[in-house]
């Protein structure tokens, strides 16, 4: 007990004394400084007593797939941060291989009684993935917030970045460059912004039933897979490849240069996201910037709007992305 209230005063910088007021629900302790210490004690893992179980903490779950990808982390940052200026403590949930899933961390913020969560790259933007969880939350009424397209019928706020205007801005400049054969690397099959960038990119290049099969290939978000899905593009003669993150991208690039192809003199790539470093990569990469700190600013407003007990519409919020050109594409080879 008495490693507890030490713990909890040096985490919400008042004195043992205090905690203990608090926790044992005497008066003398303004509002701040009894949040303080709730919050304090959620944070390190400890239960509520009894009585005080029914309460809220004002701590706000983000739950991330990954931090190997710069974009997370970027987001990360930017949700943190506003969340903080609004009072609330992040609980920062990412999932690693093997490690505690995406139903595991929603239990965990669930039983630290947290005000809400936000989601970014869930198993809510996979169609044919498992979303009891998400139910859960909705059941106890906890307010959520998601980070990009996710399924239509969990019903949940989104703050997205617009994939087709993504896709009508890379596709336009490979196609200023010269480029014919054009193609995609996207996400797995059921990935909801894959599949808006599929449906963008038929719409922009015009393609009949079938064409897509010899243009697309999917691919697991990493650098291994992405390589195995361009090998295939680069080997069916196309010269401009859009991909649908900036790690697919650099697999892209490490696959035409396996095949002898020079990028961008042979094979033109176009990422997604933007995330740190794309600057340093050897071409530097161009691709689509999402305009992440404008989007974790409104995923974090209307998650506190929903705190507060305002009313939020449930429609998506769309942010239009930005083309930065560099030097991973140029005109299409001469034939």
């Amino acid at each position: 007990m008495t490693k507890r209230l030490t713990e909890v005063a040096k985490k919400a910088g008042v004195s043992e004394a205090t905690v203990s007021r608090v926790l044992n629900g005497r008066d003398g302790v303004s509002e701040a400084t009894r949040t303080a210490v709730l919050t304090a004690l959620d944070v390190l893992g400890y239960e509520r007593p009894t009585k005080l179980r029914g309460e809220r903490a004002r701590l706000v779950g983000l739950v991330l797939p990954e931090l190997q990808n710069p974009i997370f982390p970027a987001l990360a940052e930017v949700v943190t941060g506003s969340l903080a200026q609004r009072g609330y403590t992040p609980a920062l949930c990412a999932r690693t291989i093997g490690g505690v899933s995406e139903m595991d961390y929603v239990e965990m913020l669930l039983d630290h009684q947290v005000s809400g969560v936000i989601f970014a790259g869930g198993s809510y933007a996979l169609a044919d993935a498992r979303h009891d969880h998400y139910r859960r939350l909705t059941d106890r009424g906890l307010p959520v917030v998601l980070v990009n397209a996710g399924v239509d019928e969990l019903g949940f706020p989104r703050v997205s970045t617009d994939d087709a205007v993504a896709v009508e801005q890379a596709y336009g400049h490979l196609r200023s460059l010269g480029h014919e054969r054009i193609g995609l690397v996207l996400g797995p099959e059921g990935h909801v912004p894959s599949r808006r960038k599929l449906d963008a990119m038929i719409q922009a290049a015009g393609w009949g039933e079938g064409d897509d099969a010899e243009c697309v290939e999917r691919s697991s978000f990493s650098m291994e897979g992405a390589r195995v899905a361009a090998t295939k593009l680069v080997e069916r003669g196309v010269t401009g490849i859009i991909c649908a993150s900036d790690v697919l991208a650099l697999g892209t690039i490490r696959a035409a240069r396996r095949l002898g192809r020079a990028v961008p003199t042979d094979i033109s790539v176009v990422g997604y996201d933007d995330s740190a470093f794309m600057t340093c990569t050897d071409p530097p990469l161009t691709t689509v910037r999402q305009p992440i700190e404008t989007m974790g600013q409104a995923a974090v407003d209307l998650l506190v709007t929903q705190i507060e007990g305002a009313g939020v519409l449930h429609d998506e919020l769309l942010f239009e992305p930005e083309l930065v050109v560099r030097g991973s594409t140029a005109p299409a080879p001469r034939r």
